[in-house]
């Protein structure tokens, strides 16, 4: 069998175990749902990930220890990782050949020679490792948070890129039309922009093969570092050769193997050796012998401006003041997510938290909450199901970085060892009495309060009597101890017999109100357990009055799992809103005096 060949079914194999990976990430006990299959091990792979929220944060999460692997092979074979295993390239390396079949061998070759502007991903490398790793704090401002690292490898990081779209993009369009993963139609905010983004990367390579992977991709640029040690390398047997350029037809990393080798941008897809046909083109550990080019051509301008941009670019977006005094408090995290500065040292915005959440509540932030944010995932309690269900563990359980911590249900739910520390809080319910229907409009509602799931309820209700508009002064006439005649308005029919609606008689302030168990246009039924005719008179005023429970919060006991808000009758913007105030991931936030 061609090496070719066997370079192809590597990569379907790896596309398809990717794709099963992103399907099986669904919450529930089927065998084709989440049990037990190792569905983050393409992000645990990548040793980007790895080097990244190390530098940022000074430690490393276990899982991302199989990066270590990813490296040991690279300085043995070469960028295997490209050429082989990555489903991303996977899918530029068919679409590009897709693009230039059938074409003349002379295009091939013009399309597929070196560019400078190959060295765009090297400098993208250098940028985001320099925003993570920078750390000034100690030197300027006394410690202030404001000068730290940042993480934001994951904007442009094939595998993260590709679990985002995948997750957030494709799999919600064919959810519910092709396959059935989950019970209701998954909705993202900003799905739009995740998918167009996808969508313009692999159509690039129309324009140019791998065009994402020469161009910039900052892991390809790890890989063409780490590959200029490599064992094992593309050489030439000879170092003259008939120049039929049929080497570099089908090359896809543009590594110009017709003179010297670049060996730090060969993805080893092996064409050039199936094309050769004067078995010139070989893979060996000695270097070829036509020469070899083993770094990229980089400036030392170029490098000194991408990390010095990386350096102060952090630095100048917290100067909004966004994770200190200008704290988003719309801004609502999953439970047992970090502080916001770790955190954002920590989250690679994959999207895995969101395809995880049975309730489609994690949502990707969008560019409202600071670029610093942008994808990482936040609370909106107007999309989905419910809300952030409190029995519910699943985003931190699947986290690669652990920017959202494993926490376990006790914790969450602040039972057992934690009965002290008492429950997870994300946030808290607020009211907004302009738009609650009993503070506002003098309507009957209780829907926040019967939703709520703590026990005992953050949302509690005091109850009201209040007159019905145009509905006061009624002249009435006692006909029966149950039956009150109207003698001067006309009523809507059955209006007032929903049980919210009482009687009361204007002309004995101290009595108490009749329940109104029914009404017609000139009569009104009502509850009187004690004779109504033989305390008043035949010919009196009565006004109708309503019974309205006026809702409030407990911030003692709101643990802001967004279902109130999310089942408020008030379908715009909603009457009771989640903030992150009272959040228990950063006590500053806090306006209690005790927790």
């Amino acid at each position: 069998m061609k090496i070719t060949s066997v370079r192809r079914i590597s990569q379907i194999f790896f596309v398809i175990l990717f794709l099963w990976f992103c399907l099986a990430a669904t919450l529930g006990e089927r065998w084709w749902q989440l049990r037990g299959w190792p569905i983050n091990w393409f992000i645990q792979l990548d040793p980007l990930v790895g080097l990244g929220t190390l530098l940022a944060t000074r430690t490393l999460y276990a899982g991302l220890l199989w990066g270590l692997l990813t490296v040991v092979l690279t300085l043995i074979l070469g960028r295997f990782f490209c050429g082989w295993l990555c489903p991303f390239g996977a899918i530029h390396q068919f679409l590009g050949f897709c693009a230039k079949y059938k074409q003349p061998l002379k295009y091939k070759v013009s399309i597929n020679r070196y560019s400078p502007w190959q060295s765009t991903k090297y400098f993208l490398l250098f940028f985001f490792l320099a925003a993570a790793i920078v750390d000034l704090s100690g030197i300027f401002m006394a410690g202030h948070p404001l000068l730290v690292g940042s993480l934001q490898i994951g904007l442009l990081d094939p595998i993260s890129l590709l679990y985002r779209s995948v997750n957030l993009a494709i799999l919600s369009l064919v959810d519910g039309s092709v396959v059935h993963l989950t019970a209701a139609q998954r909705f993202y905010d900003g799905a739009w922009v995740i998918g167009s983004i996808f969508l313009a990367a692999i159509f690039l390579n129309f324009f140019r093969p791998r065009f994402y992977c020469r161009y910039i991709c900052p892991l390809g640029a790890l890989f063409g570092i780490l590959g200029r040690f490599a064992i094992f390398r593309i050489a030439k047997t000879r170092a003259q050769c008939t120049n039929c350029e049929l080497c570099e037809r089908n090359c896809e990393g543009a590594c110009s193997p017709t003179s010297k080798i670049r060996v730090n941008e060969c993805v080893l897809c092996m064409n050039c050796l199936k094309d050769c046909r004067h078995d010139t083109m070989t893979y060996r550990i000695y270097p070829s012998e036509s020469g070899e080019r083993v770094s990229p051509d980089l400036t030392r301008r170029g490098i000194v401006i991408s990390i010095a941009t990386g350096v102060f670019i952090p630095p100048m977006i917290r100067l909004s003041g966004g994770t200190t005094l200008n704290w988003q408090a719309g801004l609502v995290r999953p439970p047992g997510s970090l502080d916001e500065e770790n955190f954002l040292r920590r989250c690679i915005k994959c999207g895995q938290c969101m395809r995880i959440c049975p309730t489609n509540v994690i949502q990707p932030a969008g560019l409202e909450t600071g670029f610093e944010a942008l994808w990482t995932p936040s609370l909106n309690f107007r999309v989905g199901t419910s809300g952030c269900q409190h029995n519910c563990i699943a985003c931190g359980n699947i986290c690669p970085t652990a920017a959202i911590r494993p926490i376990t249900l006790d914790e969450r739910m602040g039972t057992g060892a934690f009965e002290n520390q008492g429950p997870l809080r994300i946030g808290m319910a607020f009211l907004d009495y302009g738009r609650c229907l009993p503070w506002a409009m003098g309507l009957p509602c209780i829907v926040c309060q019967e939703n709520c799931p703590v026990s005992p309820k953050a949302i509690f209700t005091r109850d009201i009597f209040q007159d019905v508009r145009d509905y006061t002064g009624l002249r009435t006439k006692i006909t029966d101890s149950d039956v009150v005649e109207i003698t001067d308005k006309a009523l809507p029919p059955h209006r007032f017999a929903t049980g919210d609606y009482f009687l009361k008689l204007s002309d004995t302030p101290n009595s108490d109100p009749f329940p109104i168990t029914g009404n017609s246009e000139n009569r009104i039924e009502i509850f009187n357990p004690t004779p109504y005719a033989q305390y008043y008179a035949v010919d009196t005023r009565a006004d109708i009055l309503i019974l309205l429970q006026q809702p409030y919060v407990d911030p003692e006991k709101c643990i802001g799992c967004g279902i109130c808000q999310h089942e408020c009758p008030v379908k715009g913007k909603r009457a009771i809103r989640i903030n992150a105030e009272n959040e228990s991931r950063n006590r500053e936030h806090s306006f209690l005096l005790t927790r």
